[in-house]
């Protein structure tokens, strides 16, 4: 499995790569830029749906799901939202097959060509708006709180395994609030959600902020993300809110009538993170020796691998540990017990090693006899022999301790790799040095930001919130600048 890894250093896209197809998270379809996520990889996505669909319930929203199709006159309805779409759509045009002329194949019906195209879902405002348009006549039909877990097609010409694909999975939350500041405040809230989850179940540190004018979602007011970054230097942009104003309301004539007695617009929400959580989480913890993961996400917590010679020996080793194994399970901990005889325990080893079990646990014979077990943690691949009537708590201690230390690690590496720029020549030294953040200062307009990233492919990754007013000047114009942001290149 580890055969021909390479190293983080040595090409840290190959390596990338390589770990998610052997990890056996993922690999590429027939379907050109598409992806097949595989057992292993969707267990982790399922422990990310699951956590998140609870948090999402507890504060008050609901599931519902909305066509996957789009009839293409919505978008045109909100002109930036088309405009910030319009090159990643995949369109349906004709609605039936028939067989070629020469019976060689099917080919497209040029007869059952559709009345109006369909746009295939990039994102669904445009067809959740006008669904709300029949939900909503009075603030008593306010707020509705709606979440989606769906499947979105944005067509993207180069392609990267969970982290930019054609085709990726994701949750979207859409609301509707009778006031300007509900809507803030619910944008405001599904960030700190997000945050939220990175930190203390991915252990993965984020900054919170929103985006500059020309990085915001199209046809948001504002739009706040949590930004992470990546061991290779680059960030990665881990979730969105978008506080969407009434745009979307007067785009499909949503209007509701109010306290006051009068008609008014309704103000917006969305929010999404996707399967990118998984590209996140490899590039945050993962080393040479393959995937580190968390332990509250990871499918397998705890592997046990049994060391024998033969079946006689196995059956002793597992009147042992099949009680154990019951026992961590009532307390909410995933094992796995690998007693195949098809693999030696070396084997296993390098597997479990790989596929990131926060913590291996090896049992043979003698172990039995003196009452002794090995434990390994993955974080640190530090081992240990300890009593076997210590195991469980040792093990609900070593979950709790690699959880923190991963995010210890994530965090004492961000905060390594954050430099404080003032003049030009240091901003790019940067970037090609060691990469990272940049906290420099802007002067505010788009025009600098562009010719920013024009010159170094960085761009604006967040405006910190609650970022303190500093009076300088712009690190590219040399304009005045009233507060720093944070610059890196980005996946």
């Amino acid at each position: 499995m580890a055969k021909d890894f390479p190293s983080r250093a040595d090409n840290y896209a190959q390596w990338y790569n390589d770990l998610v197809i052997k990890a056996d998270l993922a690999e590429n379809s027939a379907v050109r830029g598409c992806m097949v996520i595989k057992p292993y990889g969707y267990a982790i996505w399922e422990k990310i749906q699951s956590v998140l669909d609870r948090k999402f319930k507890d504060t008050g929203h609901s599931n519902a799901y909305f066509p996957i199709f789009i009839p293409k006159s919505f978008f045109s309805r909100e002109a930036s939202h088309v405009e910030g779409f319009a090159k990643e759509c995949a369109v349906v045009t004709h609605y039936r097959l028939k067989n070629s002329p020469d019976n060689t194949g099917v080919i497209v019906d040029e007869e059952a060509r559709l009345e109006e195209e369909l746009i295939v879902r990039p994102t669904s405002e445009t067809i959740i708006w006008d669904t709300y348009k029949n939900w909503i006549q009075s603030y008593r039909d306010l707020p509705i709180l709606i979440n989606q877990w769906a499947n979105v097609v944005r067509w993207e010409m180069r392609t990267r395994l969970f982290l930019r694909t054609a085709e990726f999975l994701w949750q979207e939350g859409h609301t509707a609030h009778a006031t300007r500041e509900e809507a803030i405040t619910e944008s405001e809230t599904m960030l700190n959600v997000y945050a939220d989850f990175a930190e203390n179940w991915m252990a993965i540190p984020v900054i919170k902020g929103t985006k500059s004018p020309a990085e915001r979602f199209a046809g948001a007011i504002e739009t706040y993300a949590i930004e992470a970054l990546m061991q290779d230097g680059k960030a990665l942009q881990a979730g969105t809110s978008h506080f969407l104003g009434q745009n979307f309301a007067k785009a499909f004539d949503v209007k509701f009538l109010n306290q006051d007695n009068k008609l008014d617009y309704v103000w917006a929400t969305s929010w999404g993170v996707s399967t990118r959580l998984m590209g996140a989480l490899i590039m945050s913890h993962s080393d040479d020796a393959g995937l580190v993961l968390p332990p509250k996400l990871a499918p397998i917590q705890v592997v046990i691998v049994p060391v024998f010679k033969n079946q006689e020996q196995l059956s002793v080793i597992s009147n042992v540990v099949k009680p154990l194994k019951k026992s961590l399970e009532d307390k909410g901990i995933s094992v796995k017990y690998d007693d195949r005889e098809t693999h030696k325990p070396g084997w296993k080893f390098t597997e479990y090693e790989f596929k990131g079990v926060p913590i291996r646990v090896i049992i043979g014979p003698r172990d039995v006899e003196q009452g002794t077990v090995e434990i390994a943690r993955r974080d640190t691949m530090e081992k240990e022999v300890l009593q076997l009537r210590d195991l469980e708590n040792k093990v609900i201690h070593l979950l709790d301790q690699i959880q923190k230390n991963l995010f210890d690690r994530a965090l004492s590496f961000r905060e390594s790799n954050t430099y404080r720029v003032d003049s030009w020549q240091e901003f790019k030294q940067v970037l090609e040095t060691t990469g990272g953040f940049i906290s420099a200062h802007w002067d505010g307009t788009p025009e600098t930001e562009e010719k920013i990233k024009e010159e170094t492919k960085a761009t604006i990754r967040v405006i910190p919130l609650n970022n303190p007013r500093e009076e300088g000047t712009c690190v590219y114009s040399g304009k005045p600048s009233s507060q720093r942001v944070l610059f890196a290149r980005a996946y």
